[in-house]
């Protein structure tokens, strides 16, 4: 069995990383393990007239509040609010914390999107020093596969 001692679970607070937020709390009360959730602010952005630079600051007050309202019963998380590029900043603090796995949602972004925009995921997947985990859609609810399975020999 792999030894889950840490769990580190990325958020951008989309309804995936909501689906990944509970499968890794899931994961952590089944292991035991301590769970991590990191949210990254991109750095501030210029924007460049004629005449003058415009630089957008984040205001880090709304995802802080968002990130603390992450919550699962019986679950103690640690929270980190980070600034910095997503991918670059979610590896590097799966190495601060030591952690055994990386749990992150996933956009499904695919074809001309994926090469304009870029996957979070796929870059952390392929820096991360340990297993990452993406989860695409909702977790299933238990017997919800032998009802569909059911239902569809009986027609």
């Amino acid at each position: 069995m792999l030894p889950i001692k840490t769990i580190l679970v990325a958020t951008d607070f989309s309804s995936m990383s909501e689906h990944a937020f509970r499968f890794a709390g899931a994961l952590a009360r089944d292991y035991g393990a301590r769970l991590i959730t990191v949210h990254v602010i991109h750095p501030p952005t210029a924007v460049y007239a004629e005449t003058a630079v415009f630089v957008e600051e984040p205001d880090p007050s709304g995802p802080r509040e968002a990130l603390n309202a992450l919550r699962l019963p019986g679950i103690e998380i640690e929270y980190r609010l980070m600034e910095g590029e997503p991918a670059a900043t979610i590896v590097q603090v799966a190495h601060e914390t030591n952690c055994n796995l990386i749990v992150m949602g996933t956009h499904g972004r695919g074809g001309l999107a994926r090469v304009l925009m870029g996957s979070v995921a796929e870059d952390v997947l392929r820096t991360a020093p340990c297993p990452v985990m993406t989860v695409k859609a909702t977790v299933p609810v238990p017997g919800a596969v032998e009802e569909r399975a059911a239902a569809a020999a009986s027609v």
